[in-house]
């Protein structure tokens, strides 16, 4: 852990300053955890506080502490963090509100955070508004509230802004063993992913669990996840909440389908950090990273005694990235030996009743399920909650499972609630998974096999101003080609004058359009497939003062859409998709972010739904995959070369034919 934060979490001395009811729970909470070392009051008028002697002054203490609560009104929080800071304390936790997040109530309270940042000084602040950390490996804490943690020896970390949501996380019944809870508030000057960076010091940390809301400075999440790959340990995310994009724009398609949430998921993806949507999901997938670490791949396993069960984890993995393989002919002779010639063999397994009750074959069964490429093998089992001792059986077969064989393997309630804690506790104790919801276990073990290495080329980050010049499709068409983009051989006519004469070198039929429009086609100033000897009368019908004359490309196999926009939070995000008129039917699109490599965007076009008419289909010839590569390649090296004051690019349609990708729309918009 860093050396700041280390003292901060790992403290051999508290100072607690204030005395009301938040304050006194931090003592509350320390002496039930057990800690350890010294607590100091601060307290002007007290003596003592919860049995401690208090301090009238932060200066009267006997040194620096390691950490400090502080737990009075935000003004006198500042001028606290500033006696802190020239102290040398190790750091602080901000208790009290009023500051950025209430800016919409106090216009003054952006301006007293910044003094409190400058306060502090190098000393590292969670915070404001906070509730703190519980360490419950060292019994360290700094919590005004209740909490539900116990002692621990190792296990995961917890972060998240909101302070409600930690609680009740900590309060979990799932078996989990939860080393850190931390939570960050308004990020002020330590932000998310700094914390979690210095927890990874820890060895004890097994995963980190981070509930996001928004990710702040993109090259701190860079450095966290190259830092998690190095160490070996994962990370996963629920990430809620959405960001404004830097332009509301209704020129484009690319504004209305790439969303903030969009680049979130993009910006995840290319950290290699797995997401999920529910706070159950996040608590199952941690405590299967706590177990086995990242899945060794999506082929799993599943046995049970009732085929109700069985079909219905198959029917519940649908759509998800996870795969029931064949049976091998190692694991069918396992089983046979096991089950005996009355059970048909499959996977997901039903194994009907014949060995409940008979501990070593019910493991012998269960192990026939495990190895040959299975990642994990589930065994469903629903405890009753009569008296969950009477299938004592299943626990003792899925630790001899475990113990024999050495394969990942869980036991599974269908419902959260037939799982009772005990025996969760049990199973984790014997390295077996005990998940709670056969939907949230098919989540957890869909996550633990998506964690990659992190994209080892840094995001490009854009700048901030409003970009609200908009080029011209022709000055856009030509910018772009500069960079590589083909485009079709065009003249742009303020008349009719010169129109024959540079049709001559072109070669029809032609798409005629009008331009300085948002919408051309809305305003009917797209003409296609005109003849040379139309030009001139098409272009008088559309009536803008400059028109623009194309060669038509007649050989598409499919029209794509490629769009960049600058989205403040996540960076540049790059959306394939669908392109010309089924755009917007179809909102068939992928997004990356900038720079995208090669493969990432030919794996990108792969997940299109209509990835077969790029491959070709019935028969038919497939586009120039890579003219296709070559044309997003020469968009990103655009916005790359203009990343300080891009606002957005998109090209739609771009016309993929069997040996090249042309352009035909493009705009730009600039700072």
């Amino acid at each position: 852990m860093t050396k700041g934060l280390a003292r901060l979490f790992q403290p051999r001395s508290i100072a607690v300053i204030g005395g009301g009811a938040w304050c006194r729970q931090v003592i509350v909470q320390c002496r039930r955890m057990g800690y350890d070392g010294a607590i100091w009051p601060v307290h002007s008028k007290a003596a003592e506080v919860e049995g401690y002697p208090a301090f009238a002054r932060l200066e009267d203490l006997p040194a620096a502490p390691d950490a400090a609560f502080i737990g009075i009104n935000r003004h006198a929080t500042v001028e606290a963090v500033s006696l802190l800071s020239a102290m040398g304390a190790g750091g602080a936790v901000c208790f009290a509100s009023g500051f950025s997040e209430a800016l919409a109530e106090d216009e003054t309270g952006g301006d007293l955070q910044t003094a409190l940042v400058a306060a502090a000084g190098d000393m590292p602040i969670l915070g404001p508004n906070c509730y703190g950390f519980v360490n419950a490996l060292d019994g360290a804490l700094l919590w005004p509230d209740q909490h539900g943690c116990g002692r621990v020896e190792r296990g995961v970390a917890i972060l998240t802004q909101s302070s409600n949501i930690a609680i009740n996380l900590t309060m979990q019944q799932r078996g989990l063993p939860i080393a850190y809870v931390v939570t960050c508030g308004n990020m002020a000057q330590t932000s998310q992913a700094q914390i979690a960076a210095g927890l990874l010091d820890d060895p004890r940390v097994t995963a980190i669990g981070l509930h996001i809301e928004g990710f702040g400075n993109l090259r701190d999440w860079e450095a966290l996840a190259a830092k998690a790959h190095r160490k070996g340990v994962p990370l996963v995310a629920l990430k809620v909440g959405t960001s404004e994009q830097a332009q509301q724009a209704t020129i484009s398609h690319t504004a209305s389908l790439a969303g903030s949430d969009a680049g979130a998921q993009a910006l995840l993806d290319r950290l290699g950090i797995p997401r999920q949507g529910a706070l159950p999901d996040l608590l199952e997938t941690l405590k299967l990273l706590h177990c086995y670490g990242p899945l060794s791949g999506s082929d799993i396993a599943s046995i049970s005694c009732s085929g109700g069960e069985a079909s219905l984890i198959a029917d519940m993995s649908v759509g998800m990235n996870l795969r029931f393989p064949k049976l091998t002919a190692r694991q069918r002779q396992a089983l046979r030996s096991a089950l005996g010639p009355m059970v048909a063999l499959n996977n997901p397994l039903d194994y009907h009743t014949y060995i409940w009750r008979d501990t070593d074959a019910m493991a012998a069964a269960w192990a026939g399920m495990t190895g040959d490429g299975v990642a994990l093998t589930f065994s469903i089992v629903d405890y009753p909650v009569t008296d969950p001792t009477d299938w004592t059986c299943a626990t003792q077969a899925a630790l001899k499972v475990r113990a024999d064989t050495g394969a990942p393997f869980a036991v599974v309630a269908t419902l959260p609630e037939l799982m009772p804690a005990d025996i969760a506790a049990e199973l984790m104790a014997g390295g077996v998974v005990p998940f709670m919801g056969l939907r949230e276990a098919l989540a957890a073990a869909e996550a633990a096999a998506a964690i990659r290495a992190p994209h080892p080329v840094p995001l490009c980050v854009p700048g901030h101003g409003e970009a609200a010049r908009t080029l011209g499709e022709a000055e856009a068409k030509s910018a772009l080609s500069a960079h590589g983009l083909v485009v079709p051989r065009s003249f742009s006519a303020s008349g009719s004058r010169e129109i024959d004469q540079m049709l001559a070198d072109l070669k029809g039929p032609f798409a005629v359009k009008g331009t300085g429009l948002a919408h051309k086609s809305e305003h009917g100033a797209v003409r296609l497939g005109v003849a040379a000897a139309d030009v001139a009368r098409v272009v008088a019908e559309i009536g803008t003062p400059v028109v623009l004359v194309e060669e038509m490309v007649t050989d598409a196999v499919a029209e794509l859409l490629i769009g960049v926009i600058r989205d403040p939070a996540h960076g540049f995000v790059l959306t394939l998709g669908a392109g010309g008129v089924l755009t917007e039917l179809m909102r068939d699109t992928v997004s990356l972010l900038v720079p995208a490599s090669p493969e990432d965007i030919r794996a990108a076009l792969g997940r299109l739904r209509i990835a077969p008419l790029l491959a070709g289909y019935r028969g038919k010839p497939g586009a120039d995959m890579d003219a296709i590569l070559d044309a997003v390649g020469a968009v990103q090296d655009y916005v790359l070369a203009h990343a300080d004051t891009l606002g957005e690019v998109e090209i739609n349609p771009l016309l993929a034919t069997p040996d090249r990708a042309v352009a035909v729309d493009a705009l730009i918009r600039l700072g």
